[in-house]
């Protein structure tokens, strides 16, 4: 069995040498804005070059980090950064947008290409899409049990990694829409408020509702290898370089059977929220899991614990192995010969030798000045010297030819052969959209009024086929669909359906499947021309764009696939699997009525399905009196979630006369937009 690689979080330069002198077998970080942590130090221009030499130079392989949805006005500086890290020849690329997967898959097929945990990804089907769209690696969602983590190790269409360590958003990654709702911040976009560890709270809960306590499954590190992942993922781009030698060496120890309470202890000192959980992977959800930075977290850690874990990195890790051959003969200019793995370098004296008139250079002191590689990242493996009987070589010399040869194999183990690079074009056609259709999605039949039209419903995939045929209906499939794929799939075939709103790839790969028609919905965050462009490749009909875009940004877009946008509809901020309102009743006392309440007293519902719990904004988004200024879409979509039958078809009749909002909405980002 092979041990899993080891995969660091770096936010800064001394984190990175935090990770690499501690024992990271590779590491990931940001370069310049196109990373979900915009706010980190991150890594450009020089800073950008000094950290791919300080990885090769330790054989640390290096990740980064262009994991956020980007704009079309973004697309230009996307290409220099992307040929800027083909320069340095980074390792793998993690990507969330499908627009940027294309454009680097274009741009330098030589790439390898991790698909993030944005991506939503944890099916089988999923995984096998993610595999024809020329990604090598999937991160998995955090929120997977043991036994579904076993079901996707055991046919694996490619390399799979996971966090272990780490913050734990009540969210499923990439489906998150609040800190954009509440202040524009996008998650997708790596500027994440953070609003979800604030007070929202259920009625009887913890108050915090929203707020995990950290991942670690370090304790769970040998079942998680022996199941067949392949990268231990670390949290912590924002964190101090102690945390990151800490949690290296934590997991290191973890693989070895030698993880201890101490150094989870410590841990826990270094950053928690009140603790530890390990929830998802052993089923065990509920209260138990949910955690807050408490004022104790806070003041654990104390400076000899720093003191303990910096000192890990301070001084120089030895690397690689070294073959020397000294050659010193009187009369003869002195060589000194290195061979590191491919790499080969030398070194001549600039005097030649002469005969010893006292005391000659031995082997045995030759070979004690070559071993004295301290402060460089090579270990001398084998000596040889071929000296003259009596031969004089003073040891500074022959400390410097050790010094000089080392530091030419560093270089050549620096130097990176640049990745080639392909000019791709970005000119992008104008969308061409005739009268915009209407689409709605009801979340319950008692919704659907006795008068509807409409040129597609969605309803849900659980609906009778006589009822899907008497509106000519299709189904929505749920956004979380981990661990129920063979379920949904069976769900899918037998209900007959036509075609499917689908929120994410797992749900696209099962529609497709099964041969029903694919509607992309809003969550499969299509924010470019090129994500649409992708979109339609994979084989999508028609899609909803990005919640996130504003009304000019949709205006814009090229591209040839049919789109359409949300233009009413209490929009889904989260999707959990951790139901918050279950911290203060259950299923039977909640009846599809329960919500969270922040601290101004806002109240947010919440509803279930298939498992998973999605939290919905306050208030819905209106734009019925604003139609005519979404220009170039296809189709308009109505997402109805609590409304009564009578309140939808009072909603329907006001968009068709194009009447103003009545009582509490909101424009949604169409104006505003995210950051």
């Amino acid at each position: 069995m092979r041990r899993p690689e080891i995969l660091a979080p770096c936010g800064s330069e001394e984190a990175l040498t935090a990770a690499v002198r501690s024992g990271a077998d590779a590491v990931y970080f940001g370069a310049g804005d196109f990373n979900a942590r915009r706010n980190a130090d991150n890594f450009d221009g020089d800073a950008l070059t000094r950290a791919a030499a300080l990885c090769r130079a330790h054989g640390v392989r290096f990740h980064i980090t262009l994991n956020t949805l980007v704009a079309d006005s973004q697309l230009a500086d996307l290409q220099k950064t992307v040929a800027r890290i083909c320069c340095i020849s980074a390792d793998a690329l993690i990507v969330q947008d499908l627009g940027v997967l294309r454009l680097v898959r274009q741009m330098c097929p030589d790439m390898e290409l991790h698909a993030s945990t944005q991506m939503s990804v944890g099916t089988h089907a999923g995984l096998s899409l993610l595999h024809s769209c020329g990604f090598a690696r999937a991160v998995l969602p955090r929120e997977l049990s043991k036994s579904e983590i076993a079901a996707l190790c055991a046919d694996k269409p490619l390399e799979l990694e996971m966090f272990v360590h780490g913050a734990l958003c009540m969210c499923v990654s990439g489906q998150c829409l609040l800190s954009a709702m509440l202040g524009s911040r996008s998650g997708n976009r790596g500027l994440c408020a953070q609003p979800c560890r604030l007070q929202f709270a259920a009625e009887g809960g913890t108050g915090h509702d929203l707020s995990l306590k950290d991942l670690s499954l370090l304790e769970n590190a040998g079942t998680l290898a022996a199941l067949g992942i392949d990268s231990f993922k670390i949290e912590g781009r924002m964190k101090r370089p102690e945390y990151v030698a800490a949690a290296v060496t934590a997991c290191k120890s973890a693989l070895e059977g030698r993880y201890s309470a101490q150094q989870k202890s410590e841990l826990g000192a270094l950053f928690s929220r009140s603790g530890f959980t390990d929830g998802y992977f052993n089923n065990n959800l509920g209260k138990e899991m949910f955690g807050t930075r408490q004022k104790e977290n806070v003041t654990a850690a104390t400076n000899a614990l720093f003191k303990k874990y910096a000192a890990l990195y301070e001084k120089e890790r030895t690397v690689f192995p070294v073959d020397f051959t000294l050659q010193a003969k009187v009369g003869e200019l002195p060589t000194l010969q290195a061979v590191c793995g491919e790499y080969r370098a030398s070194m001549v004296g600039k005097s030649a030798c002469e005969a010893a008139k006292t005391v000659p250079l031995t082997e045995e002191k030759a070979c004690a000045q070559l071993q004295k590689c301290g402060g460089t990242v090579f270990y001398a493996r084998g000596i040889t010297c071929v000296l003259s009987e009596a031969v004089s070589l003073p040891l500074s010399v022959l400390n410097a030819l050790r010094r000089n040869v080392l530091e030419k194999l560093e270089t050549q183990i620096c130097a990176a052969k640049p990745k080639s690079i392909i000019n791709v074009p970005l000119d992008f056609s104008a969308h061409t959209a005739g009268k915009p259709k209407r689409y709605i999605r009801f979340r319950s039949l008692a919704q659907i009024p006795e008068d509807v039209t409409a040129d597609r419903i969605f309803l849900p995939i659980d609906t009778p086929k006589e009822v899907l045929k008497r509106y000519h209906a299709g189904v929505y499939l749920p956004r979380g669909l981990f661990g129920t794929e063979e379920q949904i799939s069976e769900q899918l075939k037998k209900s007959g359906a036509e075609y499917a709103l689908c929120d994410t790839l797992d749900a696209v790969a099962i529609a497709e499947n099964v041969g029903v028609e694919v509607i992309g919905g809003a969550f499969l965050n299509i924010f470019n021309t090129l994500a649409l462009e992708e979109l339609a490749e994979i084989g999508v009909k028609e899609t909803t764009l990005s919640n996130e875009l504003t009304v000019s940004q949709i205006g814009t877009l090229g591209g040839g696939l049919p789109r359409g946008v949300c233009v009413y509809g209490r929009t889904p901020l989260m999707l959990t699997r951790n139901c918050p309102v279950k911290n203060g009743k259950s299923c039977k006392e909640c009846r599809r009525q329960s919500g969270l309440t922040d601290r101004k007293g806002i109240f947010f519902p919440v509803l279930c399905e298939n498992g998973f719990s999605e939290i919905f904004n306050s208030r819905p988004t209106y734009m019925g009196d604003r139609l005519s200024k979404l220009c170039r879409v296809d189709f308009h979509l109505y997402d109805f979630t609590t409304e009564s039958k009578t309140e939808c078809a009072e909603i329907l009749r006001a968009y068709a006369a194009g009447k103003a909002p009545v009582g509490e909405y909101t424009r949604g980002l169409f104006y505003r937009g995210v950051e």
